[in-house]
Parts: structure tokens; C-alpha cells; sequence
């Protein structure tokens, strides 16, 4: 990154994820290709691999994933004061879209153009999803163990969605699960690695 005023990269920050703030629909998951497209390809902030490594951070942490990304970024960016603008610019503007919806949402959901409007909305975030979920998996290093984790994770979370059960403490098992197999893969890997 270019050595800048200190001041310049925080307003940069902000207008950065004040942007992906004010124009993505969906939530956090939604807001992850652009902020990929922002941080990484435009601004050059961090690299490609190193924003798979925030995004599984971000999941793991508690809050929401976009804003646990910008607080990343923004920390690595400009330090703490970067993280928090670089927060505020995400948040801001959401704040301001839901405050004024849900102040007149009763009045907006009886237009006949604000519903057409949401469901050409859902299919948008849609494949916003599956955007991020091609381009960020050109750089996954798929393995016989990883793919057989993805199909029991994907198959859990559909029996437990289609039976209306309580899925919080499943999760905890297979994160659980996923952190173990992931130390055991390298450490394994590490004394490979040694021997040759």
C-alpha cells in the first residue's frame, strides 16, 4: 500500500464501505463479493488468499460477518481507528435505509412496486451468493477430507432445516468437528513436510 496521510486513508475507509453499505440488499453474506471487489482487487489492500482467511474469521467471531470483515480491514488498514470507520462506514448508511423503512413500512409494503421490488431483490442476493462463492473458491485447495466435511455440514443442515429441529447444538458439533479435523490435517501436513 501507498504511504499516505493517515487521514486520507480513514475518509478512503469510509467512503470505501460506506459504498458497500449503501448499495448491497441482503446482509452480510450479499455484502462479501463487493467487499472482496473493493478490498482487494481495487483498493489492494490485502490479497485474494488473505481474504479467505478474514471471511472465515469474520464467520467464526460473534456479530454479523460484513461488519466483523470491515472491522478486519480496517485494523489492517489504518489500526484501530481504522477499524472503527471502516465499521461506521459499513453500518451507517444500513442504519439509515431501516430506520426510514421502518418508519413507513406498512405504507411501502401496500405498493404493488415495493413487493415486485423485494422479490427481484431475493433473487439479486441470490446470486450475489453464489458469485462470491465461485470466485472465493478459485483459491480453496480442495482435498478428499474438505469435501467430505462440505457434504456432511450441507447434508446436516438440510435434514435439521427440513425437520424443524434445533440445529444450534449440531452446528457446535460440526464446527467443532471442522476445528479438530482442520489441526489434525496440519499437523499431519507439517510432519510431512519434515520428513521430505
Amino acid at each position: 500500500m501507498k504511504k499516505d496521510n493517515y487521514f486520507i486513508r480513514l475518509i478512503t475507509l469510509f467512503l470505501t464501505f460506506m459504498k458497500v453499505g449503501l448499495f448491497t440488499f441482503g446482509g452480510g453474506y450479499a455484502m462479501i463479493p463487493i467487499i472482496e471487489e473493493e478490498v482487494t482487487k481495487k483498493r489492494k489492500w490485502i490479497s485474494e488468499i488473505e481474504i479467505l482467511d478474514i471471511i472465515a474469521i469474520s464467520e467464526t467471531t460473534p456479530g454479523p460477518i460484513a461488519v466483523n470483515t470491515a472491522t478486519y480491514v480496517g485494523y489492517k488498514v489504518a489500526g484501530i481507528w481504522g477499524s472503527i470507520i471502516a465499521t461506521l462506514g459499513l453500518t451507517i448508511p444500513s442504519f439509515a435505509i431501516i430506520f426510514v423503512i421502518s418508519y413507513f413500512y406498512k405504507d411501502f409494503m401496500q405498493w404493488k412496486v415495493i413487493q415486485a421490488a423485494f422479490k427481484g431483490l431475493k433473487i439479486g442476493v441470490i446470486l450475489l451468493l453464489l458469485n462470491a462463492v465461485i470466485k472465493l473458491s478459485k483459491n480453496f485447495k480442495i482435498n478428499l477430507i474438505g469435501v467430505i466435511l462440505f457434504v456432511i455440514a450441507l447434508s446436516a443442515s438440510l435434514v435439521f432445516s427440513l425437520i424443524n429441529s434445533n440445529f444450534k447444538y449440531v452446528s457446535l458439533c460440526l464446527i467443532l468437528l471442522g476445528i479438530i479435523v482442520g489441526v489434525v490435517l496440519t499437523i499431519v501436513s507439517k510432519e510431512r513436510e519434515k520428513e521430505q
